[in-house]
Protein backbone atom coordinates (compact mmCIF):
# COMPACT_ATOMS: atom_id res chain seq x y z
CA UNK A 1 0.00 0.00 0.00
CA UNK A 2 1.25 3.30 -1.16
CA UNK A 3 1.80 5.93 1.97
CA UNK A 4 -0.73 8.41 1.71
CA UNK A 5 -0.64 12.00 3.43
CA UNK A 6 -3.06 14.87 4.05
CA UNK A 7 -2.18 17.78 2.44
CA UNK A 8 -3.36 20.72 3.89
CA UNK A 9 -3.17 22.91 0.19
CA UNK A 10 -5.35 20.21 -1.72
CA UNK A 11 -7.56 19.22 1.40
CA UNK A 12 -7.55 15.68 0.72
CA UNK A 13 -5.32 12.88 1.35
CA UNK A 14 -2.18 12.44 -1.56
CA UNK A 15 -0.18 9.28 -2.32
CA UNK A 16 3.39 10.58 -1.24
CA UNK A 17 5.77 10.44 -3.95
CA UNK A 18 9.16 12.09 -3.15
CA UNK A 19 10.84 13.93 -5.53
CA UNK A 20 13.98 12.14 -5.60
CA UNK A 21 13.40 8.32 -5.31
CA UNK A 22 14.68 6.92 -1.97
CA UNK A 23 15.40 10.44 -0.45
CA UNK A 24 12.64 12.62 1.47
CA UNK A 25 13.12 15.63 2.37
CA UNK A 26 11.06 17.35 5.37
CA UNK A 27 10.79 20.97 7.29
CA UNK A 28 9.11 21.10 10.33
CA UNK A 29 8.52 24.32 12.23
CA UNK A 30 10.31 23.91 15.87
CA UNK A 31 10.47 26.09 18.54
CA UNK A 32 10.49 29.81 19.52
CA UNK A 33 12.41 29.64 22.40
CA UNK A 34 11.16 31.83 24.72
CA UNK A 35 9.96 29.95 28.16
CA UNK A 36 9.52 26.19 28.93
CA UNK A 37 8.29 23.54 26.88
CA UNK A 38 4.97 22.13 27.75
CA UNK A 39 3.51 19.56 25.96
CA UNK A 40 1.63 21.20 23.32
CA UNK A 41 4.99 22.70 22.12
CA UNK A 42 6.62 19.35 21.53
CA UNK A 43 3.14 17.48 20.01
CA UNK A 44 4.39 18.34 16.59
CA UNK A 45 8.34 16.62 17.74
CA UNK A 46 6.39 13.46 18.41
CA UNK A 47 4.01 13.61 15.38
CA UNK A 48 6.55 13.93 12.85
CA UNK A 49 9.13 11.67 14.25
CA UNK A 50 6.48 9.21 13.60
CA UNK A 51 6.43 10.27 10.10
CA UNK A 52 10.33 10.31 9.61
CA UNK A 53 10.75 6.67 11.46
CA UNK A 54 8.37 5.21 9.38
CA UNK A 55 10.17 7.00 6.24
CA UNK A 56 13.58 5.44 7.47
CA UNK A 57 11.23 1.92 8.11
CA UNK A 58 10.70 2.37 3.88
CA UNK A 59 14.55 2.85 3.33
CA UNK A 60 14.27 6.46 2.48
CA UNK A 61 17.31 8.77 3.17
CA UNK A 62 15.48 10.74 5.41
CA UNK A 63 17.17 14.86 5.97
CA UNK A 64 15.07 16.30 8.29
CA UNK A 65 15.43 20.29 9.39
CA UNK A 66 13.59 21.33 12.35
CA UNK A 67 14.70 25.08 13.26
CA UNK A 68 14.76 27.12 16.11
CA UNK A 69 13.69 30.58 16.29
CA UNK A 70 15.92 32.65 18.36
CA UNK A 71 15.16 36.31 17.61
CA UNK A 72 11.49 37.04 18.26
CA UNK A 73 9.64 40.13 19.86
CA UNK A 74 8.81 37.32 22.49
CA UNK A 75 12.19 36.64 23.32
CA UNK A 76 13.33 40.09 23.12
CA UNK A 77 10.18 41.10 25.94
CA UNK A 78 10.73 38.40 28.30
CA UNK A 79 14.21 38.62 28.65
CA UNK A 80 13.97 42.58 29.20
CA UNK A 81 11.64 41.62 31.69
CA UNK A 82 13.97 39.14 33.85
CA UNK A 83 16.81 41.55 33.01
CA UNK A 84 18.95 39.00 31.03
CA UNK A 85 20.82 39.35 28.15
CA UNK A 86 18.30 37.80 24.73
CA UNK A 87 20.92 35.63 23.37
CA UNK A 88 20.99 34.27 27.02
CA UNK A 89 17.45 34.02 27.54
CA UNK A 90 17.26 32.53 24.04
CA UNK A 91 20.18 30.02 24.48
CA UNK A 92 18.75 28.46 27.82
CA UNK A 93 15.44 27.43 26.78
CA UNK A 94 16.75 25.85 23.47
CA UNK A 95 18.56 24.04 25.83
CA UNK A 96 14.99 22.98 27.57
CA UNK A 97 13.80 21.96 24.57
CA UNK A 98 16.50 19.76 23.55
CA UNK A 99 16.20 18.19 26.47
CA UNK A 100 12.68 17.88 26.06
CA UNK A 101 12.79 16.13 22.88
CA UNK A 102 15.39 13.79 23.82
CA UNK A 103 13.68 12.97 27.03
CA UNK A 104 10.20 11.88 24.63
CA UNK A 105 12.66 9.71 22.44
CA UNK A 106 12.38 12.25 19.36
CA UNK A 107 15.21 11.52 16.85
CA UNK A 108 17.77 14.86 16.35
CA UNK A 109 17.29 16.28 13.29
CA UNK A 110 19.66 15.99 10.50
CA UNK A 111 20.29 19.57 11.08
CA UNK A 112 18.43 22.41 13.74
CA UNK A 113 19.47 25.90 12.50
CA UNK A 114 19.37 29.28 14.60
CA UNK A 115 17.28 32.14 12.57
CA UNK A 116 19.90 33.59 13.97
CA UNK A 117 22.95 32.17 11.99
CA UNK A 118 21.13 32.94 8.65
CA UNK A 119 20.76 36.56 8.24
CA UNK A 120 22.80 36.27 5.08
CA UNK A 121 20.20 34.16 3.57
CA UNK A 122 17.36 36.25 4.31
CA UNK A 123 19.17 39.66 2.85
CA UNK A 124 19.41 36.93 -0.23
CA UNK A 125 16.09 36.75 -0.43
CA UNK A 126 14.53 40.08 0.30
CA UNK A 127 16.63 40.76 -2.32
CA UNK A 128 15.22 38.63 -4.96
CA UNK A 129 11.43 39.76 -3.63
CA UNK A 130 12.05 43.37 -4.21
CA UNK A 131 14.05 42.97 -7.53
CA UNK A 132 10.65 40.95 -8.68
CA UNK A 133 8.50 43.60 -7.61
CA UNK A 134 6.81 41.35 -4.57
CA UNK A 135 8.75 43.19 -1.50
CA UNK A 136 9.33 47.20 -0.59
CA UNK A 137 11.80 48.96 1.54
CA UNK A 138 9.99 51.74 4.01
CA UNK A 139 12.14 53.38 6.65
CA UNK A 140 14.45 50.69 7.33
CA UNK A 141 11.39 48.13 6.91
CA UNK A 142 10.93 45.66 4.26
CA UNK A 143 7.12 44.44 3.62
CA UNK A 144 6.18 41.78 1.19
CA UNK A 145 3.06 43.01 -1.05
CA UNK A 146 0.57 40.59 -0.42
CA UNK A 147 -1.64 41.75 -2.96
CA UNK A 148 1.34 40.87 -6.00
CA UNK A 149 0.75 37.45 -4.95
CA UNK A 150 -2.82 35.86 -7.02
CA UNK A 151 -2.26 32.91 -4.95
CA UNK A 152 -2.35 34.68 -1.90
CA UNK A 153 -5.13 32.56 0.66
CA UNK A 154 -4.81 29.22 -0.93
CA UNK A 155 -3.30 26.83 1.84
CA UNK A 156 -5.16 28.64 4.44
CA UNK A 157 -8.74 29.45 2.80
CA UNK A 158 -8.46 33.29 3.97
CA UNK A 159 -9.90 35.74 1.74
CA UNK A 160 -7.78 38.84 0.36
CA UNK A 161 -10.16 41.08 2.00
CA UNK A 162 -9.87 39.19 5.50
CA UNK A 163 -6.35 39.11 6.15
CA UNK A 164 -5.46 40.57 9.16
CA UNK A 165 -1.91 39.57 10.11
CA UNK A 166 -1.69 40.52 13.58
CA UNK A 167 0.94 42.87 13.20
CA UNK A 168 0.95 46.79 14.60
CA UNK A 169 0.17 49.45 12.34
CA UNK A 170 3.43 50.85 10.28
CA UNK A 171 3.66 54.16 8.81
CA UNK A 172 5.71 52.54 5.72
CA UNK A 173 2.82 50.05 4.49
CA UNK A 174 1.17 50.62 2.12
CA UNK A 175 -1.60 48.34 2.31
CA UNK A 176 -2.29 46.88 6.23
CA UNK A 177 -2.36 43.25 4.49
CA UNK A 178 1.14 43.40 3.79
CA UNK A 179 3.59 41.24 6.00
CA UNK A 180 6.84 42.82 7.72
CA UNK A 181 9.72 41.11 6.31
CA UNK A 182 12.58 43.20 7.89
CA UNK A 183 12.22 44.97 11.05
CA UNK A 184 14.19 48.22 11.02
CA UNK A 185 16.58 48.60 14.13
CA UNK A 186 15.18 50.11 17.68
CA UNK A 187 17.57 51.32 20.29
CA UNK A 188 18.68 48.63 22.93
CA UNK A 189 17.72 45.67 20.29
CA UNK A 190 19.73 43.52 17.99
CA UNK A 191 20.29 44.36 14.66
CA UNK A 192 22.12 43.21 12.33
CA UNK A 193 23.19 45.56 8.40
CA UNK A 194 21.68 45.09 5.44
CA UNK A 195 21.23 47.28 1.95
CA UNK A 196 18.12 49.02 3.10
CA UNK A 197 19.27 49.31 7.02
CA UNK A 198 20.60 47.79 10.16
CA UNK A 199 17.38 45.84 11.71
CA UNK A 200 16.13 42.02 12.55
CA UNK A 201 14.29 39.54 10.53
CA UNK A 202 10.66 39.02 10.86
CA UNK A 203 9.73 35.75 11.66
CA UNK A 204 7.97 34.39 8.45
CA UNK A 205 11.41 35.31 6.31
CA UNK A 206 13.57 32.91 8.46
CA UNK A 207 11.83 29.54 7.71
CA UNK A 208 11.24 30.46 3.94
CA UNK A 209 15.10 30.93 4.00
CA UNK A 210 16.63 28.08 5.60
CA UNK A 211 14.12 25.28 4.40
CA UNK A 212 15.34 26.10 0.73
CA UNK A 213 18.86 26.50 1.96
CA UNK A 214 19.13 23.41 3.34
CA UNK A 215 16.60 21.35 1.38
CA UNK A 216 16.86 23.01 -2.20
CA UNK A 217 14.43 25.41 -4.09
CA UNK A 218 11.86 22.13 -4.08
CA UNK A 219 11.31 19.70 -1.42
CA UNK A 220 8.44 17.21 -0.34
CA UNK A 221 7.19 17.60 3.19
CA UNK A 222 7.02 21.56 5.62
CA UNK A 223 5.14 20.25 8.57
CA UNK A 224 3.74 21.96 11.64
CA UNK A 225 1.03 23.11 13.97
CA UNK A 226 -1.88 23.97 13.07
CA UNK A 227 -2.11 27.23 14.22
CA UNK A 228 0.61 28.31 12.06
CA UNK A 229 -1.10 27.60 8.98
CA UNK A 230 -2.08 31.42 9.43
CA UNK A 231 0.13 33.49 8.67
CA UNK A 232 3.32 31.67 9.56
CA UNK A 233 2.89 29.24 6.56
CA UNK A 234 0.73 31.27 4.03
CA UNK A 235 3.33 33.80 3.94
CA UNK A 236 5.97 31.26 3.91
CA UNK A 237 4.48 29.95 0.68
CA UNK A 238 4.37 33.25 -1.03
CA UNK A 239 7.80 34.60 -0.22
CA UNK A 240 9.24 31.52 -1.69
CA UNK A 241 7.14 31.58 -4.55
CA UNK A 242 7.83 34.97 -5.46
CA UNK A 243 11.46 34.60 -4.96
CA UNK A 244 11.26 31.96 -7.51
CA UNK A 245 11.74 28.79 -5.56
CA UNK A 246 8.80 25.91 -6.04
CA UNK A 247 9.33 25.26 -2.21
CA UNK A 248 7.29 22.16 -0.17
CA UNK A 249 5.19 19.98 -2.02
CA UNK A 250 2.84 18.82 1.07
CA UNK A 251 1.70 20.35 3.78
CA UNK A 252 0.98 18.41 6.66
CA UNK A 253 -0.50 19.97 10.25
CA UNK A 254 -0.71 18.59 13.94
CA UNK A 255 -3.60 19.58 15.65
CA UNK A 256 -3.45 21.40 19.60
CA UNK A 257 -3.32 19.78 22.66
CA UNK A 258 -5.71 21.64 24.26
CA UNK A 259 -7.06 21.89 27.93
CA UNK A 260 -10.65 22.36 29.05
CA UNK A 261 -11.56 22.71 25.19
CA UNK A 262 -8.84 25.98 25.23
CA UNK A 263 -5.33 25.54 22.90
CA UNK A 264 -2.62 25.33 25.50
CA UNK A 265 -0.53 28.46 25.89
CA UNK A 266 1.34 30.19 28.07
CA UNK A 267 -1.53 33.61 27.89
CA UNK A 268 -4.43 30.91 29.23
CA UNK A 269 -2.10 29.71 31.93
CA UNK A 270 -2.68 26.11 31.53
CA UNK A 271 0.31 25.57 30.96
CA UNK A 272 1.95 21.81 31.66
CA UNK A 273 5.48 22.00 31.51
CA UNK A 274 7.89 19.05 30.45
CA UNK A 275 9.49 18.31 34.23
CA UNK A 276 5.99 18.91 35.89
CA UNK A 277 4.60 16.03 34.22
CA UNK A 278 7.29 13.57 34.07
CA UNK A 279 6.41 13.85 37.68
CA UNK A 280 3.49 11.74 37.10
CA UNK A 281 4.79 9.58 34.27
CA UNK A 282 7.36 8.40 32.87
CA UNK A 283 8.82 9.62 29.78
CA UNK A 284 7.99 6.42 27.26
CA UNK A 285 4.00 6.90 28.79
CA UNK A 286 4.16 10.70 28.09
CA UNK A 287 5.42 9.83 24.64
CA UNK A 288 2.61 7.19 24.25
CA UNK A 289 0.31 9.61 25.64
CA UNK A 290 0.79 12.62 23.03
CA UNK A 291 1.65 10.22 19.85
CA UNK A 292 -1.50 8.38 20.64
CA UNK A 293 -4.33 10.48 18.93
CA UNK A 294 -4.38 10.56 15.10
CA UNK A 295 -2.12 13.73 14.93
CA UNK A 296 -4.54 15.95 12.81
CA UNK A 297 -6.95 15.71 15.84
CA UNK A 298 -7.13 17.73 18.89
CA UNK A 299 -5.68 15.82 22.03
CA UNK A 300 -7.89 16.61 25.04
CA UNK A 301 -5.31 16.94 28.18
CA UNK A 302 -6.22 15.44 31.66
CA UNK A 303 -4.70 13.53 34.14
CA UNK A 304 -7.05 11.08 33.79
CA UNK A 305 -6.05 10.71 30.02
CA UNK A 306 -2.19 10.56 30.51
CA UNK A 307 -2.86 7.52 32.79
CA UNK A 308 -5.46 5.88 31.06
CA UNK A 309 -2.42 5.89 28.28
CA UNK A 310 0.50 5.54 31.19
CA UNK A 311 -1.37 1.89 31.91
CA UNK A 312 -2.05 1.21 28.02
CA UNK A 313 1.56 1.25 27.50
CA UNK A 314 2.18 -1.10 30.17
CA UNK A 315 0.09 -3.29 29.23
CA UNK A 316 2.57 -3.80 26.43
CA UNK A 317 5.71 -3.13 28.12
CA UNK A 318 4.47 -6.16 30.81
CA UNK A 319 3.88 -8.81 27.91
CA UNK A 320 7.19 -7.86 26.14
CA UNK A 321 8.94 -8.18 29.72
CA UNK A 322 6.96 -11.66 30.29
CA UNK A 323 7.85 -13.63 26.63
CA UNK A 324 11.50 -12.84 27.44
CA UNK A 325 11.46 -14.03 31.00
CA UNK A 326 9.33 -16.94 29.73
CA UNK A 327 12.17 -18.24 27.47
CA UNK A 328 15.26 -16.86 28.99
CA UNK A 329 16.13 -15.12 25.46
CA UNK A 330 16.03 -11.25 24.42
CA UNK A 331 13.50 -10.14 22.37
CA UNK A 332 14.27 -9.50 18.53
CA UNK A 333 12.95 -6.92 16.87
CA UNK A 334 10.88 -8.67 14.37
CA UNK A 335 8.62 -7.43 11.59
CA UNK A 336 5.67 -5.34 11.89
CA UNK A 337 2.02 -6.91 10.33
CA UNK A 338 0.54 -5.74 7.36
CA UNK A 339 -2.40 -4.19 9.35
CA UNK A 340 -0.15 -1.76 11.33
CA UNK A 341 1.54 -1.19 7.79
CA UNK A 342 -1.85 -0.20 6.54
CA UNK A 343 -2.67 1.81 9.20
CA UNK A 344 -0.11 4.40 9.11
CA UNK A 345 0.16 4.22 5.51
CA UNK A 346 -3.65 5.51 5.64
CA UNK A 347 -2.14 9.23 6.79
CA UNK A 348 -0.28 8.25 9.72
CA UNK A 349 -3.48 6.84 11.52
CA UNK A 350 -1.71 5.67 14.68
CA UNK A 351 -5.27 4.77 16.67
CA UNK A 352 -5.69 2.24 14.01
CA UNK A 353 -1.98 1.34 14.66
CA UNK A 354 -2.49 1.30 18.42
CA UNK A 355 -5.29 -1.26 18.01
CA UNK A 356 -3.19 -3.72 15.79
CA UNK A 357 -0.35 -3.41 18.59
CA UNK A 358 -3.01 -4.17 21.83
CA UNK A 359 -4.60 -7.25 19.70
CA UNK A 360 -1.11 -8.63 19.06
CA UNK A 361 -0.34 -8.20 22.79
CA UNK A 362 -3.86 -10.06 24.04
CA UNK A 363 -2.77 -13.36 21.05
CA UNK A 364 0.75 -12.76 23.01
CA UNK A 365 -1.01 -12.88 26.61
CA UNK A 366 -3.15 -16.20 25.02
CA UNK A 367 -0.15 -18.09 24.28
CA UNK A 368 1.92 -17.25 27.30
CA UNK A 369 -1.03 -18.43 29.86
CA UNK A 370 -1.42 -21.82 27.19
CA UNK A 371 2.63 -22.67 27.52
CA UNK A 372 3.01 -21.49 24.06
CA UNK A 373 6.55 -19.51 24.91
CA UNK A 374 8.02 -19.38 21.41
CA UNK A 375 4.85 -18.33 19.52
CA UNK A 376 4.91 -15.33 22.76
CA UNK A 377 8.26 -14.28 21.48
CA UNK A 378 7.89 -14.05 17.60
CA UNK A 379 4.37 -11.99 18.65
CA UNK A 380 6.46 -10.01 21.24
CA UNK A 381 9.10 -9.36 18.19
CA UNK A 382 6.44 -8.07 16.35
CA UNK A 383 5.06 -6.15 19.30
CA UNK A 384 8.89 -4.50 19.60
CA UNK A 385 9.05 -3.24 15.78
CA UNK A 386 5.77 -1.94 15.91
CA UNK A 387 6.03 0.10 18.79
CA UNK A 388 10.04 1.43 18.15
CA UNK A 389 7.93 2.68 14.45
CA UNK A 390 5.82 4.84 17.20
CA UNK A 391 8.92 5.66 19.32
CA UNK A 392 8.32 3.81 22.09
CA UNK A 393 10.18 0.10 22.13
CA UNK A 394 9.91 -1.03 25.83
CA UNK A 395 13.25 -1.97 25.17
CA UNK A 396 14.76 0.65 23.48
CA UNK A 397 18.15 1.71 25.86
CA UNK A 398 16.51 5.40 25.81
CA UNK A 399 14.23 4.40 28.07
CA UNK A 400 16.17 2.26 30.81
CA UNK A 401 18.82 6.06 31.71
CA UNK A 402 14.84 7.99 31.80
CA UNK A 403 13.16 5.45 33.69
CA UNK A 404 15.89 5.41 36.58
CA UNK A 405 16.24 9.68 36.35
CA UNK A 406 11.78 8.93 36.87
CA UNK A 407 12.45 6.93 39.81
CA UNK A 408 14.88 9.56 41.34
CA UNK A 409 13.01 12.62 40.73
CA UNK A 410 9.97 10.25 42.66
CA UNK A 411 12.23 10.37 45.35
CA UNK A 412 13.03 13.96 45.33
CA UNK A 413 9.29 14.65 45.14
CA UNK A 414 9.11 13.03 48.13
CA UNK A 415 11.62 15.22 49.92
CA UNK A 416 10.55 18.54 48.13
CA UNK A 417 7.19 17.73 48.91
CA UNK A 418 7.84 17.40 53.11
CA UNK A 419 9.79 20.65 53.17
CA UNK A 420 7.40 22.94 51.22
CA UNK A 421 4.53 21.32 53.30
CA UNK A 422 6.64 22.53 56.50
CA UNK A 423 7.12 25.61 54.99
CA UNK A 424 3.17 26.26 54.33
CA UNK A 425 2.83 24.81 58.03
CA UNK A 426 4.95 28.10 59.14
CA UNK A 427 3.53 30.07 56.79
CA UNK A 428 0.08 29.45 58.06
CA UNK A 429 1.06 30.13 61.45
CA UNK A 430 2.97 33.69 60.62
CA UNK A 431 6.18 31.81 61.63
CA UNK A 432 8.26 33.59 58.06
CA UNK A 433 11.74 32.83 59.85
CA UNK A 434 10.77 29.07 59.39
CA UNK A 435 9.40 29.96 56.00
CA UNK A 436 12.25 32.04 54.75
CA UNK A 437 14.89 29.49 56.48
CA UNK A 438 13.36 26.39 54.25
CA UNK A 439 13.25 28.47 50.63
CA UNK A 440 16.17 29.23 51.34
CA UNK A 441 17.66 25.60 51.78
CA UNK A 442 15.76 24.80 48.61
CA UNK A 443 17.24 27.58 46.64
CA UNK A 444 20.93 26.71 47.91
CA UNK A 445 19.89 23.19 46.82
CA UNK A 446 19.06 23.89 43.42
CA UNK A 447 15.62 23.74 43.92
CA UNK A 448 13.30 26.65 42.41
CA UNK A 449 10.10 27.29 44.49
CA UNK A 450 7.09 29.25 42.47
CA UNK A 451 3.64 30.23 44.66
CA UNK A 452 0.75 29.34 42.59
CA UNK A 453 -3.15 30.15 43.67
CA UNK A 454 -3.10 26.11 43.60
CA UNK A 455 0.26 26.21 46.10
CA UNK A 456 3.81 25.98 45.54
CA UNK A 457 4.85 24.32 42.65
CA UNK A 458 9.12 23.50 42.72
CA UNK A 459 11.43 22.66 39.48
CA UNK A 460 14.55 22.27 39.46
CA UNK A 461 16.78 25.08 38.48
CA UNK A 462 20.04 23.68 37.06
CA UNK A 463 17.83 21.72 35.00
CA UNK A 464 16.34 24.81 33.34
CA UNK A 465 19.36 26.19 32.20
CA UNK A 466 21.60 23.30 31.39
CA UNK A 467 19.05 20.23 30.78
CA UNK A 468 16.12 21.31 29.41
CA UNK A 469 7.38 27.75 21.61
CA UNK A 470 6.21 28.78 18.43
Amino acid sequence: MTLRLYDTVTRAPRDFVSLTPGHASVYLCGATVQGEPHIGHVRSGVAFDVLRRWLLAHDYDVAFVRNVTDIDDKILNKAAEAGRPWWEWAATFERSFDWAYQQLGVLPPSVEPRATGHITQMVEMMQRLIDNGHAYAAAGDVYFDVRSFPDYGKLSGHRLDDVHQGESAAAGKRDPRDFTLWKAAKPGEPSWPTPWGPGRPGWHLECSAMAVFYLGQAFDIHCGGMDLVFPHHENEIAQAKCAGDDFAQYWLHNGWVTKSGEKMSKSLGNVLSIPNVLKLVRPQELRYYLGSAHYRSMLEYSEEALQEAAVAFRRCESFVQRAAERTGREVPVGKWTAEFAAALDDDLNVPAALAEIHGRVREGNIALESGDSEGALAIAAQVRAMLGILGVDPLDPQWASASDNSAAMGALDVLVQAELDRRQQARAEKNWAVADEVRDRLAAAGVAVTDTPSGPEWSLEQASSNESGK
